[in-house]
């Protein structure tokens, strides 16, 4: 193993890439400002309550944080720039590794962006499909999410059942994507694959026994009073806050105010469909809990609604772009709800066969800034469940 400069922090971790000397230069200012008798924790950037590489530096009086920041870049990969030096075609593939536990709704919003500069239009049964498979997407995230955030209150069963629930979902996008995580089956002016009657009743089968299994989850686990005691009260984000900082997505619901871009910007065909827009009625770490499990009922309720009314027709559109496909000169912003909150994608062309610019908006971003201003002044323990109840994707974050 290649020696490196010591972590002035913790001596024991060795530092040899520039991103995390970088990190070292950041928790030596960081060491600078705490108080007398007080103990800097790093958590990470290897920690299994981080889900990802991701380095929270907390200063502790006792067992209260007193100052928490996270450190950010260690699995930064340029994204953005491997935007400006690809083809719209060779870039679609880069969304499905920003999140790869939504990337449906990230290829979603890279080629609207591209759609809506290019003025392309989507067949409605192209369009019936991306909901679908959008949609059984969520689930899955969230059912990742929730069997992880209970394993890090010290839960290890349900994790068990989200990952049976997560490989039957799995099963379906497949049949659709060839892929079983880093999914990327939309194209410029519908989707690759069309449905057949396998997809369709593997839906139609999962749908009636995901509702069986919700309701033993919340036997399980919801109503547990260990759960609940561990997340009641803890880390109240009201809706002032997660304005500040720029929070979406269930954060935000969870914080009182109902904003889903489903409904207050709807794209696709998602006005075709009733659905409910689940928030409140608590902004603590329960609050954000019970709105991803209500999301999931919705997004059960939306794909069993596209599955019954799915148009006949053509799943791309005529005279469909190719692989030559040139981007007209121009910008255009697109952007779509993720199981995280708003993905958004500001596309620059000047008429040439790469994009000028790719400005990706990714919700974890956001919701994890707020994390510093939530923790303050409680228990370590605490600020663990805070952490997990971001829901957050690390490489959405560092890009």
């Amino acid at each position: 193993m290649t020696s490196g400069p010591l972590n002035m922090v913790n001596p024991f971790a060795v530092l040899e890439s520039p991103g995390t000397l970088a990190g070292d230069f950041y928790a030596r200012s960081f060491e600078k400002k705490a108080g007398p008798n007080r103990v800097i924790l790093n958590l990470g950037p290897q920690h299994p309550s981080t889900h990802g590489v991701l380095r929270v530096l907390v200063e502790l009086d006792g067992e209260y944080v007193v100052r928490a920041e996270p450190v950010l870049g260690y699995l930064h990969r340029m994204h953005e720039k491997m935007g400006e030096v690809k083809t719209p075609w060779q870039y679609i593939p880069n969304m499905g590794r920003v999140d790869y536990l939504h990337p449906l709704a990230w290829n979603w919003a890279f080629v609207g962006a591209a759609e809506k500069l290019a003025g392309l239009t989507v067949p409605e049964r192209a369009e019936y499909l991306r909901v679908i498979g959008c949609e059984l997407n969520r689930i899955g995230s969230h059912l990742l999410w929730w069997g992880a955030f209970v394993m890090d209150l010290g839960g290890f069963t349900p994790i068990l059942y989200a990952f049976e629930e997560r490989e039957k979902i799995n099963d379906i996008l497949q049949i659709i994507t060839g892929s079983r995580l880093t999914m990327a089956n939309f194209r410029f002016g519908g989707v690759i694959t069309d449905a057949d009657d396998r997809f369709i009743g593997l839906i139609q089968e999962f749908i009636p026994y995901l509702r069986k299994r919700l309701v033993m989850y919340k036997g399980l686990v919801t109503d547990n009073v260990i759960l609940r005691r561990r997340l009641e009260g803890i880390g109240p984000m009201d809706v002032d806050l997660c304005q500040r900082y720029g929070a979406t997505g269930p954060i935000l619901r969870a914080a009182g105010l109902p904003r889903d871009l489903r409904k207050d910007c709807p794209y696709g065909v998602y006005p075709k469909f009733n659905f409910p827009i689940p928030s409140g009625p608590v902004n603590d770490s329960f609050g954000r809990y019970l709105v991803r499990l209500k999301e999931i009922e919705t997004s059960l309720d939306i794909v069993e609604q596209a599955v019954n009314s799915l148009p006949n027709g053509p799943i791309m559109m005529d005279k469909a772009p190719k692989v030559s496909f040139k981007l007209p000169a121009g910008e255009t912003y697109f952007a779509v709800e993720g199981a995280r909150g708003q993905i958004g994608v500001h596309l620059v062309s000047d008429g040439g066969k790469n994009p000028y610019r790719v400005k990706l908006r990714a919700p974890g971003f956001s919701n994890l800034s707020l994390f510093a201003e939530a923790a303050k002044g409680s228990l370590l323990a605490d600020a663990i469940a805070i952490l997990g109840s971001l829901d957050l994707v690390i490489p959405e974050i560092d890009r």
